[in-house]
């Protein structure tokens, strides 16, 4: 037996109500079972119990031995002084309040025999298999209208989680919108692996500087590479062609570093290993200069965007000539040039981890729904995630044409199942509650 499983039952009503009395044999009648807590504290506040002749009001505490109390010291903290009512899966001892209420006993109802063996089972099954999600087995056997309400509860909750990281940047940007999208965009252009690297360059570059330089594609150029570390080890003495170009970028980054008063990041932050070369980071950071060169104050035009078509055509932006034939500063010249556009998937990348997200915060922090619905809108409208764990959900009949779907589908499994809390699940509390008909 576990606490949090006694906390489920507790707040779902699901133990035998009939007849409850406590240790001492006076009868108990729960009017409130209380708001459960997540916080420090009694597991629920504000409960109304009837105990005997006496009506309490206060607040639950449960555990799974009554002695619990005593190892966590609850009689030394005052927060527990106002607890009406010990909730336990077995009584092995007295507890007492604190010894400024006169070392009181305190009403204890013991659970166990209230319930069914047949949840206490399923939710053991749970938290010991190894299936790729706990419920594998279960899973469809859950109504269609559970999964879909969870789903839309867990894509809000993704993006909420995503505007708490947000929200630090904004303060750490004074409150300037223009910067936080400027370092946000960036970061998403990193992708996972060089999210971090992108993210210190982008707040060692600020955007203020970019934009002095707006009209000049090659600055814009300079000044990232430069402040990337990759122009650094750049030789002045080639003499080929294929080093002309990337001579002249550090030549500008020099001019401009000391304009600027600028100082780049380390060049061993980047990881290329493990990457397509049309995803290394110097291909990104020629998108980002060909983004940031087309369409500057990028975030005022986005807030005025209201369909997805109009943000994909801001993202429509071109690479310098150099990076055509080329995927690093220093590599040799593809036999195969191509122009290294934004793609699809990585426009559904940025829509999903930049763009959504940042309208969501926008909406909420101004308290405009009309900008938060806009960001559901986009997400509805984004083709989904495409990665193992998606194809995986699929396996298992979930629908991932949308990155609404994808997204709720990657918080269940990152912070859900993980994590084994299916008591916090709507999908394993429907599989707890259903019971098998004889």
């Amino acid at each position: 037996m576990r606490e949090d499983l006694l906390q489920y039952v507790w707040r779902t009503r699901q133990f035998d109500l009939k007849d409850l009395e406590d240790t001492e044999g006076v009868q108990i009648q729960i009017l409130d079972f209380g708001e459960y807590n997540t916080h420090a504290g009694p597991d629920f506040l504000n409960a109304k119990i009837q105990i005997g002749e006496m009506l309490w009001a206060g607040n639950v505490e449960m555990h799974v031995r009554a002695s619990d109390w005593r190892r966590h010291q609850h009689s030394e903290n005052r927060a527990y002084e106002n607890v009406i009512l010990h909730v336990v899966f077995d009584a092995d001892e007295s507890v007492f309040r604190a010894q400024s209420l006169d070392n009181q006993v305190i009403p204890c109802l013991i659970l166990k025999g209230r319930i069914s063996g047949e949840l206490i089972e399923k939710y053991q099954t749970l938290m010991t298999n190894e299936n790729w999600i706990p419920c594998e087995k279960s899973f469809e056997h859950v109504s269609d209208l559970t999964k879909t309400m969870w789903f839309e509860r867990l894509t809000i909750e993704r993006l909420e989680r995503k505007t708490t990281d947000f929200v630090q940047l904004f303060n750490y940007n004074q409150n300037d919108w223009e910067e936080t999208f400027y370092q946000i965009v960036a970061r998403t252009f990193g992708l996972k692996i060089n999210a971090e690297p992108m993210l210190w360059l982008a707040q060692s570059l600020p955007h203020r500087v970019l934009a002095k330089h707006k009209n000049q594609l090659f600055q814009i150029e300079a000044l990232l590479f430069g402040q990337a570390g990759f122009l650094e080890k750049i030789e002045k003495t080639i003499q080929n062609t294929e080093g002309v170009y990337p001579q002249a970028l550090k030549k500008e980054y020099d001019f401009l570093k000391h304009k600027h008063n600028l100082t780049a990041i380390n060049a061993v932050s980047w990881q290329f290993s493990k990457l397509r070369p049309p995803s290394f980071p110097t291909i990104r950071l020629a998108q980002l200069a060909g983004l940031i060169y087309r369409s500057s104050h990028l975030f005022s035009k986005v807030i005025d965007c209201e369909e997805v078509k109009q943000i994909r055509a801001l993202f429509e932006a071109e690479v310098s000539p150099f990076w055509h034939s080329h995927f690093t500063l220093t590599g040799e010249a593809s036999q195969k040039p191509t122009v290294k556009k934004i793609g699809n998937d990585f426009f559904n990348t940025i829509m999903i981890n930049a763009i959504v997200p940042v309208l969501f915060f926008y909406g909420k922090y101004k308290k405009e729904e009309d900008f938060v619905a806009r960001a559901l809108r986009f997400l509805h409208e984004t083709e989904g995630d495409k990665n193992s764990l998606v194809e995986q959900w699929s396996n298992l009949g979930v629908s991932t044409h949308s990155a609404y779907q994808t997204q709720a589908l990657l918080e269940l499994k990152n912070e859900y199942c993980v994590k084994k809390r299916c008591l916090s699940c709507a999908i394993g509390s429907a599989i707890l509650k259903h019971r098998k008909t004889s």
